[in-house]
């Protein structure tokens, strides 16, 4: 600040010094705050992001933070809310104040991590290996034996990396003397590391000239680190890594369908995946392959119903035998989920002596297990108040997903209750108070309480830890109120150097070139893929019937009524109502197409799943708001011209392989079987007047109707241009020799010249097609041609999508 008052930002430019709560800002009493001493002095490190934000206007702070929160919402980024028996996706809580480190704290933080996770990897050896931890007495044989956690048919399996642990992230926090804690250990299947770009990329949009003054380091070295020593991992050049999800329900979908497209790998679930010969394979549209390395993103009790949870509906029975055979690397180990217990933690300190030989370099929140005398007694002499949680669960105050949970403290008499009749189920830890950072609530910086997930890799070097992280912001002072659940909100993380950092990018090394083969498509992406394409196409089907039949009754009110209430009979041949402005059925159509694009989030651009969005919101919000006649007529214009936005997108972008294939198959038959149902009702000789000039308009060839023929419209002229004429796009020859092209190109369409069954049938329906007349095409046959292509979708569902 100058001796006029004004403070300069990062770029240099002046400007008018707004407070936003500073000088009231403090850190609570016994409490450590990033942003301040205990004395209330700013520390230098965040005087630059300081400077900036009271540099800035309310205007400019808040084009600055809804730059940040537009590209959240573009990308689809989301957390999923439960509650009353429902989940919801929620817009992501983006905290817009980063946290702040300097890079010589990291710097000591992060070697610390490192032994953790080495000494982490030692304890799942021995407790899936030679078990002398119990059988010395290091660790209680009721805590390994009775924990859910503890997969019994995975002891004696080594895996086939030599390492049990390749990803890992550690929830610590500051506790009121300043040094970092861990709260708890994430092996099992840690999520966030994602979000942490996510919000990486959004906060450097919101401050992008001081993001640069500060020498932020990046994040992508880290991804594509981890990313090279997964492909280190396959047998061969060209065998397949996959993430395995739960499915788009789990409340970080998001996330591993952002990293598996981030980082090109596949996304699968349990049922795309089969065991044969001893091998993990991938159900693909061109058979089964052999999958090498599997980043799981699942509990590992439910990855195998077979010799696991039997109960389990998302996993693939045969797994752990093919984890026996060697022939998988699994990210993290099947069982690794022991090492979340919270009791664990107990023994963690004597562990890493009796391991390693060395203390622990960063320590636990101090941990009991109130398993015998002497810890009871242990537990009863603290002074402090104690959080209690089931010993052998991952306990409070955070649950295994990382979310905060409501801390159930009890004083020392009533835990002495609890104690003496519950001990040996039971784990005591200490309430630990978390230090707090600065937070933008209302235009004002305000202090939350804070907790940090920090994520580290196995690479080919060793362990590698991610430059930054993933700040969890509570919604208040509460430090229970860090769950996005109840409020709570997460934030970017700066590691600050001094000195300029180097660019990363996803990029690999120059090595010599050669040119991958496609990853194979798996069944059910390809199933998904396929009715995306069949329900835009629909969705277009019907909006351009809605439409012409709103315009319709705008033009010529109850004149049209004959052919209206043809075109209402078809619509409801989709459950829409053609009476309404914007029926409740297109809109569940419009949704459907959604749900599935959501079911390939991997597979999608986030242009076109904006796009998309865009559109779906779109719709809904002029459902209520359009009336019938010309103002619906207006407004399903505008829902087509973003609907043909979204096509072009995927047209013009999309890599021209089978996902490409069958989303074109998909909309090609749709529209095909669209136009024969059309044709059938309109172009029929007992179709009420101005059928054939509807038929003409929901082809969208009224111009290119009147270039190519002078005379009116009559039921050859719009037979040929609609059903035979090869070089309009919307009619059924050019659609059937498109599907035949298709068809022709997928594999195992033909074996040694010998067609396929849905090969015969695609051939005899171009033939069909192709050798049409208008007087042969009549609404009969047009009607069996209907038939034919529905038989056609039959077997392509049986030769592929199951």
């Amino acid at each position: 600040m100058d001796s006029t008052g004004t403070a300069k930002a990062a770029t240099g430019r002046p400007g008018k010094t707004r407070d936003r709560g500073l000088s009231a800002y403090r850190a609570l009493p016994g409490v450590p705050d990033e942003l301040v001493t205990a004395d209330g002095s700013l520390r230098p490190l965040w005087q630059p992001l300081v400077a900036h934000l009271q540099s800035l206007s309310d205007d400019a702070l808040t084009r600055a933070t809804g730059r940040a929160d537009q590209y959240l919402r573009d990308s689809g980024v989301f957390y999923r809310q439960y509650g009353s028996g429902q989940s919801v996706e929620r817009p992501w809580p983006l905290s817009h104040v980063p946290v702040l480190i300097h890079e010589a704290d990291w710097a000591e933080l992060a070697p610390a991590l490192i032994q953790r996770a080495d000494l982490l990897e030692a304890v799942m050896a021995d407790l899936y290996g030679e078990n002398r931890l119990v059988a010395d007495g290091h660790l209680p044989a009721a805590l390994v034996a009775g924990n859910p956690e503890w997969l019994r048919p995975l002891v004696g399996v080594r895996p086939a990396s030599g390492h049990f642990l390749h990803f890992l992230a550690f929830e610590i926090g500051r506790g009121p003397d300043g040094r970092w804690w861990v709260l708890a250990d994430r092996t099992q299947a840690p999520s966030g590391a994602g979000y942490a770009l996510e919000n990486r990329v959004a906060t450097a949009r919101a401050y992008s000239d001081v993001f640069d003054a500060l020498n932020v380091h990046r994040l992508a070295g880290f991804f594509r680190d981890f990313r090279d020593a997964l492909l280190g991992l396959r047998g061969a050049r060209d065998g397949r890594v996959a993430i395995m999800t739960p499915g788009p329900l789990n409340e970080t979908y998001f996330e591993q369908a952002w990293i598996a497209r981030y980082m090109g790998v596949s996304l699968v679930e349990g049922e795309d995946l089969t065991v044969a010969d001893g091998r993990l394979m991938v159900r693909t549209v061109s058979g089964l392959r052999p999958l090498d390395v599997l980043w799981r993103r699942l509990d590992g009790s439910y990855a195998d119903p077979l010799e696991l949870d039997p109960a389990s509906r998302i996993g693939t029975p045969g797994m752990v035998a093919a984890l026996r055979q060697g022939g998988l690397t699994m990210v993290n180990s099947l069982g690794s989920g022991v090492l979340e217990t919270r009791a664990l933690m107990a023994f963690l300190p004597s562990l890493s002596l009796h391991l390693t030989g060395a203390p622990l370099a960063i320590p636990n929140i101090a941990t009991w297990w109130c398993g015998g005398a002497a810890e009871r007694a242990q537990v009863m002499a603290a002074q402090d108040r104690l959080v209690l949680s089931a010993a052998l669960g991952t306990g409070l105050p955070f649950d295994r997903q990382g979310e905060s949970t409501a801390a159930a403290t009890l004083a020392p008499e009533a835990l002495a209750a609890r104690l003496a009749t519950q001990g040996a189920d039971l784990v005591a830890q200490e309430a630990v108070t978390l230090s707090t950072t600065p937070a933008l609530i209302d235009g004002q910086i305000v202090p939350r309480p804070m907790s940090l997930r920090v994520f580290l890799a196995r690479t080919a070097a060793g362990w590698q830890v991610m430059q930054g992280g993933f700040a969890r912001i509570g919604a208040s002072q509460d430090p229970t109120a860090l769950a996005m659940q109840r409020g709570g909100s997460a934030a970017d993380v700066w590691i600050v150097s001094k000195d300029e950092v180097p660019a990363v990018s996803m990029v690999a090394p120059a090595e010599p070139y050669l040119r991958s083969t496609p990853g194979a498509l798996p069944a059910r992406a390809a199933d998904n893929l396929f009715w995306l394409g069949r329900y835009v196409e629909r969705t277009e089907g019907i909006i351009r019937l809605l439409r012409a039949r709103h315009n319709r009754l705008a033009e010529g009110g109850r004149a049209a009524l004959p052919l209206q209430r043809q075109m209402d009979a078809l619509l409801a041949t989709y459950d829409v109502d053609g009476a309404a402005g914007l029926s409740p059925g297109l809109l569940t159509t419009l949704g459907a197409a959604v749900a599935t694009a959501g079911q390939v989030r991997d597979r999608f651009s986030p242009d076109g799943w904006s796009a998309l969005n865009d559109l779906d919101k779109t719709a809904r919000r002029m459902a209520g708001q359009v009336e019938p006649g010309d103002d619906a007529a207006r407004a399903l214009s505008a829902l087509l011209r973003k609907l043909a936005g979204f096509s072009g997108l995927v047209h013009e972008n999309m890599y021209r392989f089978f996902g490409w294939r069958f989303l074109s198959i998909g909309r090609q038959l749709e529209r095909a079987l669209a136009m024969c149902g059309a044709l059938a009702v309109f172009a029929d000789e007992k179709a009420p007047v101005g059928g054939l000039d509807l038929c003409i308009e929901l082809g969208d060839s009224v111009l290119t109707h009147r270039r190519r023929f002078s005379v009116g419209s009559s039921r050859e002229t719009v037979i040929d241009l609609l059903a035979l004429d090869p070089m309009n796009p919307r009619s059924l020859r050019h659609l059937i020799d498109g599907l035949s092209a298709q068809v022709q190109a997928l594999p195992g369409a033909a074996t040694h010249g010998q067609l396929s069954e849905l090969g015969r049938a695609m051939l005899r329906t171009q033939v069909e097609i192709a050798t049409a007349t208008p007087e042969t095409l009549t609404t009969e046959s047009l009607q069996a041609l209907r038939g034919n292509l529905a038989a056609i979708s039959d077997l392509l569902t049986g030769a592929y999508l199951r």
